[in-house]
């Protein structure tokens, strides 16, 4: 499921996935680095390297597989904090039905 969201201030438009974040479970935190999310990419950088050193590795994967399902929640969170609203009706209906807003 996707959302469009626009920033009218910035004249910028997005869209944006809603619910699990694959790409996070595969890429890890490469996922928020190609989106521009330094933030949330250096917390899931850190939390890999906490987790991971413990297990051998094991726990980097765990970290990115929790990750997966909250990332797209917490990066939509931010975005509508810099200013982005939904972008249509149905944009707003889908974000509204996953309690994103």
């Amino acid at each position: 499921m996707f959302a469009n969201l626009v920033n009218e201030k910035r004249s910028a438009y997005k869209t944006v996935k809603i619910g699990y974040s694959w790409t996070e479970m595969i890429f890890g935190f490469w996922t928020p680095v190609f989106r521009g999310d330094f933030k949330w990419a250096s917390v899931i950088v850190l939390a890999e390297i906490l987790f991971g050193s413990f297990t051998w590795g094991g726990g980097a994967f765990l970290v990115t597989f929790v990750f997966a399902f909250f990332y797209n929640r917490l990066y939509v969170g931010d975005m509508i904090k810099q200013g982005f609203k939904p972008a249509d009706q149905n944009s707003f209906n889908v974000l509204k039905s996953y309690n994103y807003i």
